[in-house]
């Protein structure tokens, strides 16, 4: 059902074309009687959740010609003002950091927010450096002489900078009715009243006393979305048994220079990969897979002991690193001997960590989740809303920007060709074009995962042969390294 004077195909700020002047007056007295009358806000778009996925929608929505006459709006729990104020010391970063493919940069280029975030505090990369720390086995994402010329293969930024960056581009495009601090105290469907039909309308009713209606009801609020638990969409999956350990840390020298320039380091342990990917000047970002019980030691450790940890998780055995976990302290000690004793190539391992940045230590629980749907009579979900993914490809974001990409194009084909946006038949192409791609990342993060969890057996030797083979196969590589970087298109 539609509102009964709504059948304009751009939306809520166009009344209905009509054939003659007389209906075209009259439709006009009916709207401005609606808007007085209604209890409730009518919205084209209503977004659920202020993360990069929902302002990325936000902001293509508003920057694209034929959506942008779209009466949207936004509803976040958080103070935005704080995230577009971001602003930390150059000697600062924020420990949530994400990797943006080329692909995702060039969208975040396209929709005009990537010249608003702040680029010198963003790392591009053109080097990977991927090992099995049980056999050695190792691959070289380094687009040598036959793969091609070097390309960029991932963008690091800090989560909040993308963010900011975001509403920035919005409040310069304007037209997005911004509801912060403002819960979602439940999700129903709207009435029929004298004037208006919205009874298969999601109405979202707000703590700041707001009542909005949403043609189209966007989830971009998060694994635990309510709006996904409104459209009775369910989301299935596991625990991991791990925690994600982030930090943000200082490497020794000037940064990354040298041979060591623009090169992120990823190591397959058995609790779980670590990976330390590289931020401006002499900053690293810390991302661990590593035990709930191992993560717990690390942050109660001190940053002496800490950093000691985090050089021997590139460096020392497995079994070293066991029992530097088993210590509650003394790391720096241990490890100043360990190492003594241990042969190490320093051209394929990260430069040494020598400090920690205060109060960046945190961990989280890691979880596979995918919804059984991303649409609804009226909903769809986007980002984690959607789907959960362990974080050992750096994928996650990338897969938002993903979505955000297809459902803006869907809601565009439904404006231009006179279409209900919010109906599942408008939304189809939506939920066809990027469940089974995801679905198929998903499940290679999650093989990789408990392939390399293996200590002992016939899969290590396979493993190993496995990475060996790729790193020896020109082409073979290079399909991989395009798969994980997009299109390789440099942005400026």
């Amino acid at each position: 059902m539609t509102p009964t004077i709504m059948t304009g195909a751009r939306g809520l700020l166009t009344p209905s074309r009509f054939s003659c002047k007389s209906c075209s007056r009259q439709a006009r007295r009916q709207w401005r009687r609606f808007y007085s009358t209604s209890k409730d806000d009518i919205y084209d778009v209503v977004c659920v959740g202020g993360g990069p996925a929902g302002l990325s929608l936000l902001a293509a929505l508003r920057a694209n010609p034929i959506t942008s006459r779209l009466r949207v709006a936004l509803v976040e729990a958080q103070d935005l003002s704080k995230t577009a104020s971001f602003s930390l010391p150059p000697t600062q970063f924020s420990n949530r950091c994400s990797s943006l493919t080329p692909t995702s940069a060039q969208y975040l280029n396209a929709i005009g927010a990537w010249s608003h975030m702040k680029r010198d505090r963003i790392q591009d990369f053109h080097e990977m450096q991927v090992w099995d720390g049980v056999t050695g086995a190792r691959i070289e994402f380094d687009w040598p002489a036959g793969l091609g010329p070097s390309k960029t293969i991932a963008y690091m930024a800090e989560n909040l900078n993308l963010t900011s960056g975001l509403l920035s581009r919005i409040r310069e495009l304007g037209g997005v009715s911004v509801f912060d601090n403002s819960k979602v105290e439940k999700v129903d469907l709207g009435e029929e009243t004298e004037n208006v039909d919205l009874r298969d309308w999601p109405i979202v009713h707000l703590s700041s006393g707001h009542s909005l209606a949403a043609r189209l009801l966007v989830g971009a609020d998060g694994a635990n979305s309510p709006v996904r638990a409104f459209a009775g969409i369910q989301s299935r999956g596991w625990d991991y048994g791990r925690h994600g350990l982030v930090a943000t840390l200082q490497i020794e020298g000037e940064g990354w220079g040298g041979q060591f320039s623009k090169v992120a380091y990823q190591r397959f342990l058995p609790s779980g990969p670590v990976a330390m990917l590289p931020l401006p000047g002499n900053f690293a970002t810390l991302v661990w897979t590593t035990t709930p019980e191992n993560a717990a030691l690390l942050k109660k450790l001190s940053p002496q002991d800490f950093i000691a940890t985090v050089n021997a998780a590139f460096r020392l055995s497995p079994v070293d690193l066991g029992y530097m976990h088993s210590q509650t302290e003394g790391q720096a000690g241990e490890y100043d001997w360990r190492i003594q004793h241990t042969p190490v190539d320093v051209k394929s391992i990260p430069q040494t960590v020598v400090g920690v940045q205060e109060g960046t230590i945190a961990s989280f629980p890691l979880k596979l989740r995918h919804a059984d749907t991303y649409i609804g009579e009226r909903v769809a979900l986007v980002g984690d809303a959607a789907h959960t993914i362990h974080p050992l490809a750096g994928q996650g974001l990338n897969q938002g920007q993903g979505d955000v990409q297809s459902l803006v194009k869907s809601i565009q084909y439904a404006v231009s060709h006179g279409q209900d946006l919010g109906t599942q038949m408008s939304l189809e192409s939506y939920n066809s074009e990027r469940y089974a791609a995801n679905h198929v990342i998903l499940g290679v993060c999650d093989k990789l995962h408990k392939l390399y969890s293996v200590e002992s057996g016939p899969l290590v030797g396979l493993r190993s042969v496995g990475l060996q083979a790729v790193n020896a196969l020109a082409p073979l590589k290079k399909f991989f390294m395009e798969q994980a970087s997009g299109s390789g298109i440099k942005i400026v």
